[in-house]
């Protein structure tokens, strides 16, 4: 049975990261809602409660019992799991006047408490939050502080109950990982036995288990989530796995022809459909971005479903859904960060039960997995690339001749970026393309005056994109040397005809987005 830590997501943007860093820690852990803890699941280690948008003292703020949790498993609660903790025993949270955000030094902390073991002296911890804690109950002892926060961490004596007023999961947190470490290690007693080959040992003999000899239809999108799932399905089930792969029309330059030659190099059992004519006459004149992804969905249905239907014995829909996916779709705070078309799954009447071998695992341990099961790495290092494809990067309506201009201009900008070699920040040699999280080129719908030889000329303009990101929940515009955009926008307009000016978009998320559309 895996161990594991279970964290009581309560609405922060950073719980997701949370789960990350115990992962790292080769901890598996799963993100459940504040109210939903897996009552009489024995492989249960250890607690954590996350933060959140609410103040503890508001009406409307996220509360539970802890009656069944406490004394049964250690517990760590992180800024408003700390307050929440201390406010629900009789402590007292109070405004802090001033929002306290960013750095912060631990002036002060006890060195024998096992929270801190390696913790080095004034370490910096990240502050985020609105509330702070004043007073705590008699039973709880003070055991941190810096030059603002007079309580930054807590331990409830007598019992295996913290409360730090810090993030110790965000990046800015020097020794956060220790302390995350000294939880669920030393405390909780997990083993650090999750890895990318007990994963692989693991969900292999669970797929040959829950599927047996039913036969299983996948869905490819060419992205490493859904490649990923079909090389582990493969290795449990082998000839009994269809894979589907629909081409809209959208992909870039060569995509079609050179994934479905990967997937058949790795032996996957695919069926390739060219659906570009019926995309591109239900897309004709759309420009709205949120019609234009609907009909990309309602068609990738339609092709899908015909194809499906014609694997008559099929009882199984597979997809390449990932732990982000499912946890975006939550519905804590009353509002979905955003839908996953993989979340729920193809219509109800393919009558197909789902399986998702991915569902747990974030993008990074997806990459991991892949590696473990042998596949090439340039479809394990693929940029996420968006399902509506191009379409979402051709500002206006679509057509054959602007997807032609798009996919052969990103095509030399991606290209640039796999062959522009730097170092990395270990010195060894890399590709831009390997720093960067994703990148494209966007077609814009403007004209532009430009000079050709002797004339001139009146052409489409074009905007390329790079952003740095670890989960594309914040990302930042790629700091690309100047000589390789000066190259990329030379080549560009010398060989794509139709474009005579090239841009760079230095926007970062928040408060853009990393696609235009």
């Amino acid at each position: 049975m895996q161990e594991k830590i279970i964290i009581l997501d309560f609405g922060s943007q950073t719980t997701q990261l949370i789960g990350r860093r115990i992962r790292e820690l080769n901890v598996y852990c799963e993100i459940v809602p504040y109210n939903k803890f897996p009552r009489g699941d024995e492989s249960v280690k250890g607690v954590i409660l996350s933060g959140s948008p609410f103040s503890v003292y508001d009406a409307s703020a996220f509360k539970v019992s802890l009656d069944e949790i406490r004394g049964r498993y250690p517990i760590l609660g992180i800024c408003y799991g700390a307050q929440f903790i201390s406010y629900s025993n009789g402590g007292r949270v109070e405004p802090a006047g001033s929002r306290e955000y960013g750095r912060a030094h631990l002036s002060s902390f006890d060195r024998n408490n096992i929270l801190f073991n390696g913790v080095k002296e004034n370490t910096q911890v990240w502050m985020s939050h609105g509330d702070t804690i004043t007073a705590i109950p008699d039973n709880f002892k003070r055991i941190a502080s810096t030059d603002k926060v007079a309580i930054a961490a807590y331990q409830v004596e007598g019992e295996k109950i913290w409360g730090v007023q810090f993030h110790p999961e965000v990046f800015h947190s020097e020794d956060g990982t220790q302390m995350l470490r000294n939880f669920v290690v030393e405390v909780c007693g997990c083993g650090q036995n999750w890895s990318a080959a007990s994963f692989v040992d693991t969900t292999v003999a669970e797929l040959k288990e829950q599927v047996g000899n039913d036969r299983v239809i996948l869905g490819l999108s060419g992205g490493v989530d859904s490649s990923v799932a079909a090389v582990l399905l493969n290795r449990a089930i082998g000839k009994n796995l269809t894979c589907i792969f629909v081409d809209h029309g959208l992909l870039r330059k060569d995509e079609f022809k050179n994934v479905m030659h990967d997937y058949e190099c790795l032996g996957l059992n695919v069926i390739g459909v060219d659906a570009s004519a019926k995309f591109f006459k239900d897309l004709e004149g759309v420009t709205d971005p949120e019609q234009k992804r609907k009909i990309i969905g309602r068609d990738f249905i339609e092709v899908f479903d015909a194809e499906a239907h014609k694997i008559t014995d099929a009882r199984w829909l597979a997809q390449g859904t990932i732990y982000p996916d499912r946890i975006e779709s939550l519905n804590i705070t009353g509002k979905t960060i955003k839908s996953h078309h993989n979340v729920g799954g193809l219509p109800e009447e393919m009558n197909l039960k789902l399986c998702e071998p991915l569902q747990w695992l974030f993008k990074d341990e997806v990459r991991r997995v892949g590696r473990e099961l042998g596949m090439p790495e340039h479809l394990i290092t693929r940029h996420p690339f968006p399902g509506p494809g191009l379409a979402v990067r051709i500002l206006g309506d679509i057509t054959p001749e602007k997807v032609s201009i798009l996919q052969n201009a990103d095509d030399i900008f991606i290209q640039g970026l796999r062959d522009w070699q730097v170092k990395d920040a270990n010195g060894n040699e890399t590709s831009l393309y390997h720093q960067v999280w994703q990148a494209g080129v966007i077609l814009l719908p403007v004209q532009s005056v430009g000079v050709m030889g002797d004339e001139r000329t009146y052409e489409r303009a074009v905007a390329l994109r790079a952003v740095t990101s670890t989960d594309a929940m914040t990302a930042d515009w790629a700091h690309l040397p100047y000589e390789f955009l000066g190259k990329v926008s030379n080549d560009i307009i010398n060989k794509v005809k139709g474009v005579n000016r090239v841009t760079y978009d230095i926007s970062s998320k928040p408060p853009s987005t990393i696609e235009w559309e």
